[in-house]
């Protein structure tokens, strides 16, 4: 036995979901990708990147949705791949025998996006008109009787390609807004025929749907499904959780063998999968929802389980069946291997950035702050599965112990090189270790900065801290190469900046300094956000924002933004904009604004403009600059910049 399998027994063992034996609880959640052709075909990328899903251990192992319709009115991201035809079965069991190859069972996953899809088209489709609240998705168009039945069809169609390709299960999806969910929710469906009205008349296509796919595939084929237990659109009419759990039983009736639970919509106006919510905070829909169903039915949850902690005691408690996965395992395929082996210190941690998220609505191949290998799993020079050590070691220097360096130093010290990694502070992580210190799950930094620490540790790499290096040192070091990733540090030129009432971000967060009972804070992009947020958790301060443009953050993801205007909102903070700073005074920050100047008072004023700190870099020729000491850009920047240098050493 194992040591995770001993630590986690439950996780590590067997189960079925119908008559289908699986060797663990984990299974890869799915998500798109984009790196698919945009005619449907499945594209080399995707096969590599699901073949390391499966090498990573996992018991079964999701495919991105497919979507069902030729029209593309189910095609909500551009890389998705499609099941639409027999032409696309070559394809999809290409992904399957990647996946079987790892023994692990494979899901082939069925979506309509419904009013978020037609990608390629000017119009998108539903049961109801019901205007769009996001504004990149196009108008839906009410379908027929007609259309509805073909609907139906289309994922029975489906199905039956999904057993044609060897898939061991299939998987339909009606959550987070796709055609599913438009059906069954009370905020999108407004037909008075059988497909709507009551929870059963919503759910009615649903369960068409589920009905038909089991009668297509027989009595032993496993069928999952995905729906929300909790819609989260309590604001704009949408279901009650009660109506939910309804929905739920009406699906296990229908033939569902497994219902996968998730909670909230696209649409949503609260958090759901982003670092403020706490990590296992969900699992209470999946007690309900395995309360309320039969010994043979099983739940799954994804959402905010990171670590294995949370799943395994919920499963011992019968409260939950499968631990599902997604982002996780995009930061980390081979995640439940190293739980398994007993290495949960070399996981790559999933910091819930949502940068995945956010490249996907951009129509962009997916990205992960954490893993730049991703989309590269076939790409030996990536270094997925490893990188081969150089013929000839060298010697080399890295100075700054922040995630870009530290990034730098692992991958390079893998490689078989000397390094050598210094810093002025006392501690590792450099602006991610400040930024941990914020509030709202900010914390979870710390995961990243201690994976790179020991990613360090175990390649020998070598630290030299409370050691601030001059430039003759660099001069005359006999380092071979010399890698600066000192970051950047807010700066002004203003008159006024070296004032005893002005002090820096950093020092604020790292709670090195205090500030007055009112702060004016100078800067436009997240860090000045993040400083704000800091300050109102603490409470007792009233703060001013001063910034260039309109609204501040431009640089901060769209999952976390609206949510932090909103908490700026609540914790009234004046927001100056448009704002060009003329001078720091004892008062204040005067400022020239489309009013006119103004004096933004302030007992305390907090400069937030970060700048690059990178004189080291002339010390000699080729020294090569990463991170934000070549431009203060966040953290998935210096994450990628340090790897690619580490690959480059």
């Amino acid at each position: 036995m194992k040591p995770g399998e001993k630590k986690y027994p439950h996780i590590f063992s067997p189960a079925k979901l119908g008559k289908m034996e699986v060797k663990n609880r984990i299974k890869y959640a799915s998500t798109e990708t984009n790196f698919n052709y945009g005619d449907g075909f499945v594209a080399d990328k995707e096969v590599a990147y699901m073949e390391a899903q499966a090498r990573g251990g996992a018991g079964m192992v999701t495919t991105q949705g497919a979507y069902t319709d030729p029209r593309g009115e189910g095609q909500g991201y551009v890389g998705m791949m499609g099941i639409w035809d027999d032409k696309f079965i070559p394809g999809l069991r290409r992904i399957n025998d990647a996946i079987h190859k790892h023994g692990s069972k494979s899901v082939l996953q069925l979506m309509h996006c419904g009013r978020v899809g037609g990608i390629n088209l000017h119009y998108t489709v539903g049961p109801s008109q019901v205007k769009q609240r996001i504004p990149r998705f196009r108008e839906p168009v009410e379908m027929t009787r007609e259309q509805i039945e073909m609907g139906i069809q289309e994922h029975v169609n489906g199905a039956r390609r999904c057993v044609e390709a060897g898939y061991d299960a299939v998987e339909i999806s009606g959550i987070v807004g796709y055609l599913i969910s438009n059906f069954i929710s009370s905020y999108t469906n407004k037909r008075t025929d059988e497909y709507g009205g009551s929870v059963a008349g919503r759910a009615k296509f649903m369960t068409d749907i589920v009905s038909r796919i089991r009668k297509e595939v027989g009595p032993d084929y496993p069928i999952i499904i995905r729906l929300c237990a909790d819609e989260l659109l309590h604001d704009r009419g949408g279901n009650k959780p009660e109506e939910s759990l309804e929905v739920i039983k009406l699906a296990e009736k229908a033939g569902a063998d497994c219902l996968s639970i998730t909670a909230g919509w696209q649409e949503s106006a609260v958090s759901v999968i982003s670092r403020d919510c706490k990590m296992g905070q969900w699992l209470y829909l999946a007690k309900r929802v395995r309360e309320a169903l039969g010994p043979t039915t099983t739940v799954s949850m994804a959402y905010r389980l990171f670590v294995p902690e949370l799943p395994e005691a919920a499963i011992a408690r019968k409260e939950l069946d499968f631990w599902e996965m997604c982002r996780p395992m995009i930061a980390d395929p081979l995640l439940p291997l190293k739980i398994m082996e007993g290495r949960q210190e070399d996981i790559i941690p999933c910091m819930a950035c949502n940068i995945c998220l956010a490249r996907l609505f951009r129509d962009a191949e997916l990205n992960c702050m954490v893993r730049p290998s991703l989309g590269h799993e076939s790409e030996p020079d990536f270094g997925f599965y490893g990188f081969p050590k150089v013929a000839h070691p060298k010697k080399i220097w890295v100075i700054g112990a922040g995630i870009a360096g530290m990034q730098a130093a692992a991958i390079a010290a893998e490689k078989g090189h000397k390094v050598t990694v210094f810093d002025k502070r006392d501690h590792v992580g450099g602006q991610a270790a400040t930024a941990s210190h914020g509030p709202y799950g900010d914390e979870e930094f710390m995961r990243l900065v201690n994976y790179l620490k020991t990613y360090c540790d175990k390649g020998g790499v070598k630290f030299e801290l409370k050691r601030t290096l001059t430039a003759e040192e660099i001069k005359k070091a006999d380092a071979d190469e010399v890698v600066v990733a000192t970051g950047a540090v807010p700066k002004s030129t203003l008159p006024g900046a070296d004032g005893k009432n002005v002090v820096s971000c950093l020092d604020v967060m790292d709670g090195k300094v205090k500030v007055g009972k009112s702060v004016a804070i100078l800067g436009s992009g997240g860090v000045a956000i993040a400083t704000a947020l800091f300050l109102l958790e603490k409470g007792g301060t009233q703060i001013a924002l001063v910034h260039k443009g309109k609204k501040p953050g431009s640089d901060v993801n769209p999952s976390y933004i609206w949510r932090y205007m909103s908490k700026l909102k609540e914790g009234k903070v004046a927001l100056v904009g448009f704002a060009k700073p003329a001078e720091i005074t004892a008062k204040g920050i005067k400022v020239e604004t489309p009013d006119g100047e103004k004096l933004v008072e302030a007992e305390t004023v907090i400069l937030a403009d970060m700048q690059p700190v990178n004189d080291l870099a002339k010390a000699r020729k080729g020294v090569y600059v990463i991170g934000d000491a070549l431009i203060p850009r966040r953290g998935n920047s210096a994450v990628l910049d340090g790897y690619k240098m580490g690959m480059r050493l």
